[in-house]
């Protein structure tokens, strides 16, 4: 969806917090870990300051060209999806893959389905769905692509990404009625996801999420790297590249290629069954 440029003064703008009230952070004992967060929190300053967009919480679609033909592609896309939903209880949780997830979400209703991750490709994920695949190579900086499953009442608390040297790009997929019983909140501005649309927030704002509904609820979702100017740039790329080797990253890289083995492997035992 598109949201309306932001027209509140400097004064009043929104404010991005470094933590969200009622949510402990993950417990990282490494000092190397330690570290790199110090340095994270240093950057975080230094994006605000210079990012080339300024910092609304939602941005319009039309100050990213490719969003719209993100959006032609929803017929394609939509058709991979359907073939991987065909699965849809054999997928991975979010908090199986990354395991700091389960401050906000210990259920089984928030699944995932990722494409690229922290910008490791999932090579078989990808080979099912080459026309995703394809579109998302049209955004500049990705860094994360996956299909974000929300199923039958599923509520995400309220809550702030880890870092804002990313935007967030939600494409509509399989978007159930009623229109009021599924939206997104980011700062104070509530969102409707619709089929075929682009949503792009900046997930270092609070945010929430819910789907009461009684259906399965699907985005693209895609993190890119934020529009900075320099030195912010700079510095926001070092961070990217070495991001991965910290040990929650590596840990989700390794938990989804453990779950991707497993999964295909199924599939092909399948595939091999010898018929009646």
């Amino acid at each position: 969806m598109s949201a309306p440029a932001p027209t509140t003064t400097e004064r009043n703008a929104p404010e991005q917090t470094f933590a969200t009230t009622g949510i402990a952070p993950m417990d990282r004992p490494s000092a190397v870990t330690r570290f790199f967060m110090g340095v994270v929190a240093w950057a975080e300053s230094l994006n605000l300051k210079y990012a080339k967009l300024g910092n609304p919480p939602v941005y319009d679609t039309a100050t990213f060209p490719w969003a719209a033909e993100i959006e032609k592609d929803y017929p394609a896309i939509r058709a991979e999806l359907e073939k991987v939903l065909l699965r849809q209880s054999e997928l991975p949780t979010f908090q199986d893959i990354s395991t700091d997830v389960k401050t906000i979400s210990t259920d089984s209703r928030w699944k995932t389905f990722f494409l690229l991750g922290f910008g490791v490709k999932s090579e078989q994920n990808i080979k099912a769905c080459p026309n995703t695949w394809a579109a998302v190579q049209k955004i500049p900086g990705l860094t994360t692509a996956m299909f974000s499953i929300f199923e039958p009442g599923k509520h995400l608390p309220a809550h702030r990404g880890p870092y804002n040297g990313v935007l967030r790009l939600h494409v509509g997929l399989i978007v159930p009625e009623p229109r009021d019983q599924i939206a997104i909140r980011v700062d104070k501005q509530i969102c409707h996801w619709e089929e075929g649309k682009a949503l792009i927030f900046d997930d270092a704002y609070e945010h929430e999420a819910w789907n009461h509904t009684d259906k399965t609820r699907v985005v693209l979702f895609v993190d890119f790297v934020k529009p900075l100017k320099f030195p912010a740039r700079i510095v926001n790329w070092a961070l990217m590249n070495l991001a991965i080797f910290t040990p929650f990253i590596k840990e989700g890289l390794d938990n989804h290629k453990e779950w991707e083995k497993k999964f295909y492997a199924e599939a092909e035992a399948l595939r091999n069954r010898p018929k009646a």
